[in-house]
């Protein structure tokens, strides 16, 4: 008898008792979470009275594949990060809405926020050996430098499109933004063994997605363009989306959307209809963050996170 004692004495300590009399305490990260989702539905509730929901839906296209591809150009950007952080850590499919958190958490209360509800969560519920910050700080700087890297290309490529007579855009302040592009990039690679953590393959790894992630939002983009205006081209719809692409990553370049919507009808000479539809993608992506928010938000209000 005292043998088995003795034998099973190493385990009791692992025993945890739960008390049944009363409800699970909540922890720190269960009430950042209702913090987290009591400010998304307060966005949502401001950000819905300055939608108007009636002009939008009349402008939406009937065919389903309009939606498809909008589904499709939503989720690209959690998608492509739930392949990198598989890959990295080995995440489940849930990950996949931690990442959808993530995304509304950036799109309706702060930049990168959403960052750091996703490293709470990895780890929480990652079985890491070292902590996960350097892994996501790693993946939101090659992000932002492949976008960088396409952006110069694009503007090698795109040069002779791009004169200030023909499409409105400012050659100085290109030039400018093209160096301050080059400076961020050469610096981030000359210091790159102490901005990056992770391992060489991994790094290459991560930019090939994040460039797969580039190329597949532009292409939905100039689908989306072309299901709601058929009359033009796809073609044309490519070639602006790629210079939206490019507009947006331009650094020191002001009202970028009015910009390209000024371009847009340069191009094409839709003048209504280009400002109609710039209106009603812009409306749709807020829609959906509202939507998913407000989901996302009630889900974690309604069912709280106990503490471990």
């Amino acid at each position: 008898m005292t043998e088995t004692a003795a034998a099973l004495a190493p385990d009791a300590s692992t025993i945890r008792l739960t008390p049944q009399d009363r409800a699970p305490r909540l922890g720190r990260n269960a009430l950042f979470s209702i913090a987290l989702s009591l400010a998304v539905i307060a966005a949502v509730f401001h950000e819905m009275g300055g939608l108007d929901i009636r002009s939008l839906s009349a402008m939406v296209p009937a065919n389903p594949e309009f939606w498809l591809t909008f589904a499709a150009s939503y989720l690209v950007t959690p998608a492509s990060e739930w392949l990198i952080f598989r890959r990295l850590w080995g995440i489940p499919g849930s990950g996949m809405l931690a990442l959808l958190r993530k995304k509304v958490y950036n799109e309706l209360l702060l930049g990168y926020l959403g960052e750091a509800y996703f490293y709470t969560w990895a780890r929480r519920r990652v079985s890491l050996d070292a902590a996960p910050f350097g892994a996501v700080k790693d993946v939101a700087i090659l992000s932002a430098m492949t976008g960088n890297a396409v952006t110069i290309a694009l503007l090698a490529v795109m040069a002779p499109f791009m004169g200030a007579t023909r499409l409105g855009l400012d050659t100085r302040m290109v030039t400018l933004s093209l160096g301050l592009l080059v400076l961020l990039s050469a610096i981030a690679m000359v210091f790159r063994r102490r901005v990056f953590t992770l391992p060489r393959s991994d790094l290459l790894m991560i930019t090939w997605v994040h460039l797969g992630r580039i190329a597949l939002t532009t292409l939905f983009n100039a689908v989306l363009w072309h299901l709601v205006l058929p009359e033009v081209p796809l073609s044309w719809w490519l070639f602006l989306a790629t210079l939206r692409l490019l507009v947006s990553r331009l650094p020191l370049i002001p009202n970028k959307d009015l910009l390209f919507a000024g371009v847009a009808v340069l191009a094409l000479g839709h003048e209504r209809d280009i400002g109609a539809l710039m209106t009603l993608m812009a409306g749709l992506i807020l829609m959906a963050h509202l939507l998913l928010g407000g989901f996302l938000a009630i889900r974690d209000l309604t069912a709280p996170e106990p503490s471990a």
